[in-house]
C-alpha cells in the first residue's frame, strides 16, 4: 500500500539543490486565476473556481524558485551517503556490462523483427505481431537507452550518451526538444501545473487538480488509454514542431535563431528518415501499404500505452502532491523534499519489470539522482528511504504494479470531476 502521507500538510524544510540545479532556472511567468481550492484528507483533490486558463505558459517574467525555510540537511547527507556507496565499493555510477547486454537485446527486438518483415514478409498475422513486439522494443529503449544516455547516466563518455540518447530518433523524436521538456522543466518542477511539461494536461486528459475542469473528463478514466495510445506518433508527426516553437516563444529554448534554424533542418531530416524507413521501404520491398500502416499504427499504440502508462504510474497518482508558487514564485520546500513529495515508486521487487522499465519503477531515486544509471537504483533505494526516515520525510511507494496502476485509474476519476463544495470544506 502507498505510505501514509497527507499531502495537504506537507513539510516545508530546506535543504541545498544538488548541482545540477545551481544554475539559473528558466524563468517563467506564474499563474493566475486561482480564486479558491479545497484539499481532500490524503487523497488530494482541489475545487477550483475562477480560473483562467493559460495553456503551457512559462514566459520570462518572474522566476519560480525553492525556498529552503527550514536548512534541512536531508539531501546533503544522502547524496554523501550515496557517493560512499559508490566509492566505496569501488562502483562507477555509470552503466555496467549488464547495461550492455540490456542495450543490445532491446535494440535487437526493435530490428530484429523490421528486418523479417521486410525481407521474409510472413503472413498478415505474423506481421502484426511482429509490429507489436517493435513497439515493446521500441518502449523499452525509450525507458532504458534513451533516457539514461540523454541524462548523461549511460556512460561517462559524453559521445556514447550523445548517440545513444540519439536512439529517440527510433520514434522520430527530437533529443534537444526532449531534454528541455524532461531535463529541465520536468525535474526541475515537477507536478507544477504549466511549468512540468511531462505531467502537463494533454487534449482532453486532466492530470492536474490545478486546471479548469471540462464536464467530459469525468470519463477520461474510460477513455485515457486511447489517448495514451496515439502518444509517439503525435510526437513523430506534430508535438515536436509545435513545442519547438512554443519553447522558443517563452523562452525555455536558450538558443540563438541560428543554432534554432539548424535545429529545425535536423528535426526534419530526421522525421522525413524515421518515416521513409519505417512506411516506404517495406513497401518498395513488396508490402501492402495498408499492411505496412496497421502494422505501423499498431506498433505506435503499443509503445505509446506502455510509455505513458509507467510514467503516469510515478506521478499522476495518490498521494503526490500538486504544489503551487505563491506571489512571490516561491516553492515553500527544498528541491530534493519537492521531489519525495511529488514522486512515487512501484514494484520494487519485479526483478524483470525493473529490467525493461530502466528502473523507472524506482522514480524516487532517479529524480533525486537522475545522472546515476538506472542499473543502480535497487542498490541505493534502501540508502534513500532509510534517510528519509531518518528525516521524516515522505518515501512514497505502491508495492506492486497493480496498486500503482488502480491508484492512478482512481486519479484520473478524481481529476475528472469537481467535488462536491460541501464535502470539500467538511
Amino acid at each position: 500500500m502507498l505510505s501514509s502521507f497527507n499531502p495537504i500538510n506537507f513539510s516545508t524544510t530546506r535543504c541545498v539543490l544538488p548541482d545540477r540545479n545551481r544554475q539559473p532556472f528558466p524563468k517563467l511567468n506564474l499563474i493566475s486565476g486561482l480564486s479558491i481550492s479545497f484539499g481532500l484528507s490524503n487523497n488530494y483533490m482541489y475545487l477550483v473556481t475562477g480560473y483562467t486558463t493559460q495553456k503551457h505558459i512559462m514566459k520570462i517574467k518572474g522566476q519560480v524558485k525553492f525556498v529552503n525555510k527550514d536548512q534541512s540537511r536531508f539531501f546533503v547527507t544522502l547524496k554523501k551517503r550515496v557517493d560512499s556507496y559508490f566509492v566505496d565499493n569501488n562502483i562507477s555510477k555509470y552503466g555496467n556490462a549488464s547495461m550492455v547486454i540490456k542495450t543490445i537485446v532491446l535494440l535487437a527486438s526493435y530490428i530484429v523483427p523490421f528486418l523479417i518483415i521486410i525481407f521474409l514478409q510472413p503472413s498478415f498475422l505474423v506481421m502484426n505481431l511482429l509490429w507489436l513486439l517493435m513497439g515493446f522494443g521500441l518502449a523499452g529503449i525509450g525507458m532504458s537507452i534513451m533516457h539514461d544516455a540523454n541524462h548523461g547516466a549511460y556512460s561517462k563518455s559524453p559521445a556514447v550518451n550523445f548517440w545513444l540518447g540519439h536512439t529517440l530518433n527510433l520514434v522520430g523524436g527530437s533529443v534537444a526538444n526532449w531534454k528541455l521538456q524532461h531535463n529541465i522543466l520536468h525535474h526541475t518542477y515537477t507536478n507544477i501545473a504549466h511549468m512540468d511539461d511531462d505531467i502537463a494536461d494533454k487534449l482532453v486528459l486532466r492530470f492536474n487538480p490545478h486546471t479548469q475542469v471540462k464536464s467530459y473528463q469525468k470519463l477520461q478514466y474510460v477513455y485515457a488509454f486511447l489517448f495514451y495510445g496515439i502518444l509517439t506518433i503525435y510526437w513523430a508527426l506534430l508535438k515536436d514542431f509545435l513545442q519547438f516553437a512554443r519553447y522558443i516563444r517563452n523562452g525555455v529554448n536558450p538558443a540563438d535563431r541560428k543554432e534554432n534554424n539548424i535545429l529545425l533542418v535536423r528535426m526534419i531530416i530526421d522525421k522525413i528518415l524515421y518515416f521513409f524507413i519505417s512506411l516506404v521501404v517495406p513497401v518498395m520491398m513488396g508490402i501492402p501499404f495498408m499492411y505496412v500502416l496497421t502494422g505501423f499504427l499498431l506498433m505506435h499504440f503499443a509503445s505509446g500505452v506502455i510509455l505513458t502508462v509507467i510514467f503516469q504510474m510515478a506521478h499522476t497518482v495518490e498521494g503526490t502532491t500538486h504544489p503551487l508558487p505563491n506571489d512571490q514564485g516561491d516553492i515553500e520546500n527544498c528541491w530534493a523534499i519537492h521531489q519525495m513529495n511529488t514522486t512515487v515508486n512501484f514494484s520494487k521487487g519485479n526483478k524483470f519489470l525493473t529490467w525493461y522499465l530502466g528502473g523507472l519503477n524506482y522514480q524516487v531515486e532517479h529524480h533525486l539522482f537522475p545522472r546515476v544509471c538506472h542499473v543502480h537504483y535497487p542498490q541505493i533505494a534502501p540508502i534513500v528511504k532509510q534517510t528519509a526516515q531518518e528525516f521524516g520525510i515522505p518515501y512514497l511507494e505502491n508495492e506492486s504494479f497493480g496498486e500503482a496502476f488502480q491508484s492512478h485509474m482512481n486519479m484520473l476519476k478524481k481529476l475528472g470531476r469537481l467535488p462536491d463544495i460541501n464535502e470539500a470544506i467538511s
